[in-house]
């Protein structure tokens, strides 16, 4: 019999190995399905390659249909539309809860979760956005009865690991770094096979559901020290020297200059390395006795596959993707996605909040906008004075539940037509916010047109119906 697993985040570098072990499996037969976002590549030990949007729940139920088994490794660090209105955690809340809530629906056994390792914080102290993040990712993959496996990691060694080559490029290109505080916490690296491994090792065991380990390597290093042995290793050895007034704001700017990694990604990684990333729970390894490589193997090892020909990469099982998705390019982010995250009185619900939304907008845009409101829950807007509609989103009952609630844009002078641009209104997994996002909205208007006008507005718009929310009685 063949069970298929589902991986979210395939082509990344952990998906990219992981796919490659499980496809070596001798005991069992994986159907192994890879999903990305937009990347086809036709390289890879899947079965099948999936393009899937998660922001969308319909093509996340339709990737997790007849899946046993599914494993998620995505952020959404990087801009997902050519306009991004909103905090990544938030971003990144709406894949996860759009993952757990599919895996419900296509009767998924199990979710193996790869996070961040949590560390021990005071009250004088919060966890970075980032891995707040990681956390809240936890909580939402979980929250609709699916049993969650967690391993959380710090620093994944290997060839194209963001934090790893951040760090690579740091060494390659600085003779001498000025380096602030933040690079004597300490960090427990991991090499990407025992990553792969304890993955692997945890598919399918019941023992391990609703269960959450640390994984790392045997040593544990300030980041001036990985620095330093990762200069060694690259033959290039470099001299640091500390300069205790480099604000994060600093760091971010230097490193994202320096290697030449977007700042977006820059930012929360930089956040999160004012903590030890220390493991505190390393059961799992001690009882599958895989301690990992030590940190000067992991990085040779590392540095070894990246030079690896093409001609030398490990055996691929199976067919070749098909011919459709080989050679496809990375297309650019199009379209706008912008998410808020608003209170939600308690005791309510989305529908609650959508029916509240309606009877909200007509006074609540005026005297900006003319809001029309029918029977069937669907809404025109309209500037004063004129009868054309701007945006017309019409409800979609079939895709709406108490929790979650979705209208269209089915039509306005300033929209595009699509069949996917969409607003939905949803619970967060705490209970205790909205989630108000739009996706996939093509607008009609010129780019820089509809950046200082369109989009400000409906921030604007959001931003009102949120501080009208707040002073519903609690």
């Amino acid at each position: 019999m063949t069970d298929s697993i589902v991986i979210a985040g395939a082509t990344g570098f952990v998906g990219h190995r992981l796919a490659q072990r499980l496809a070596r499996r001798t005991h069992d037969r994986l159907d192994i399905v890879g999903l990305t976002r937009g990347r086809r590549e036709a390289e890879g030990a899947w079965t099948r390659l999936v393009t899937c949007d998660l922001f969308s729940l319909k093509d996340v139920e339709a990737a997790l249909q007849g899946a046993r088994f599914a494993v998620y490794l995505v952020h959404s660090m990087l801009p997902s539309a050519r306009l991004v209105q909103g905090k990544f955690a938030d971003l990144d809340l709406i894949c996860a809860d759009n993952f757990g809530r599919a895996a419900k629906t296509a009767g998924v056994e199990q979710i193996i979760y790869l996070g961040g390792i949590i560390p021990r914080t005071t009250q004088a102290e919060s966890l970075s956005a980032h891995l707040a993040s990681r956390l809240e990712v936890e909580t939402a993959l979980a929250a609709h009865g699916v049993p969650v496996t967690t391993l959380r990691a710090g620093m994944v060694i290997g060839p194209g690991g963001s934090s790893f080559e951040i760090l690579l490029r740091l060494v390659r290109r600085l003779p001498v770094m000025i380096t602030p505080r933040w690079c004597d916490h300490l960090c427990q690296p991991i090499d990407l096979d025992t990553v792969t491994q304890l993955i692997d090792l945890v598919i399918g065991r019941a023992s391990c559901h609703g269960q959450t380990y640390d994984i790392g390597g045997p040593d544990t290093l300030s980041y001036r020290d990985m620095l330093a042995r990762v200069g060694e290793l690259t033959g290039k050895p470099r001299r640091t020297f500390r300069f205790p007034l480099f604000t994060p704001r600093l760091s971010r700017l230097w490193v994202s200059l320096i290697t030449g990694a977007p700042r977006a990604l820059v930012a929360p990684l930089i956040e999160s390395l004012h903590h030890d990333m220390v493991c505190s729970d390393r059961r799992l390894q001690a009882l599958a006795d895989l301690p990992g490589l030590a940190f000067d193997d992991a990085v040779t090892s590392s540095l070894a596959a990246d030079q690896r020909p093409a001609g030398n990469a490990p055996p691929q099982r199976g067919p070749s993707p098909p011919v459709a998705y080989q050679a496809a390019p990375r297309t650019a982010p199009t379209g706008v996605r912008s998410v808020q995250r608003i209170p939600l009185p308690a005791g309510r619900d989305a529908e609650w909040a959508a029916h509240e939304y309606m009877r909200w907008l007509p006074r609540g845009a005026w005297p900006l906008l003319r809001v029309e409101v029918d029977a069937e829950r669907s809404c025109s807007f309209f500037l004063a004075g004129s009868h054309r509609p701007l945006l017309v989103l019409t409800f979609a009952p079939d895709r709406s539940t108490a929790d979650r609630q979705l209208f269209y844009v089915t039509g306005g002078a300033l929209a595009l037509p699509t069949k996917r641009g969409r607003l939905e209104l949803r619970v967060a997994p705490d209970g205790e916010h909205l989630l108000t996002a739009i996706h996939e909205f093509s607008p009609r208007l010129p780019w820089w047109l509809y950046r200082g006008t369109q989009a400000l507005v409906h921030r604007w718009v959001m931003a009102s119906f949120g501080a009208h929310l707040a002073r519903q009685p609690r």
